[in-house]
């Protein structure tokens, strides 16, 4: 009995982290979908830029919590 429980705590906590690695693909593509008709000043649209590519770098080395943030930001900006 404690070795399930203990395994499902296990399962649980890396559930999150699976989670969150799957949704940055998706949000890169929310985002090079907007940044084609997005109407954006110059440093906004190199802002945008930059955390996609940040956040793509994140996601590739592992480090979604960051990937998201970044992502996240590029989105507020465009107002998605």
């Amino acid at each position: 009995m404690m070795k399930r429980l203990a395994l499902i705590a296990a399962l649980a906590l890396f559930m999150p982290a699976s989670a969150l690695a799957n949704s940055c693909p998706i949000l890169m593509s929310e985002i090079d979908e907007a940044m084609q008709v997005a109407s954006l000043s110059d440093g906004d649209r190199a802002r945008v830029e930059e955390l996609r590519a940040q956040g793509q770098v994140q996601h590739e080395a592992g480090d979604h919590a960051a990937s998201m943030q970044s992502l996240g930001e590029a989105k507020r900006i465009l107002g998605l």
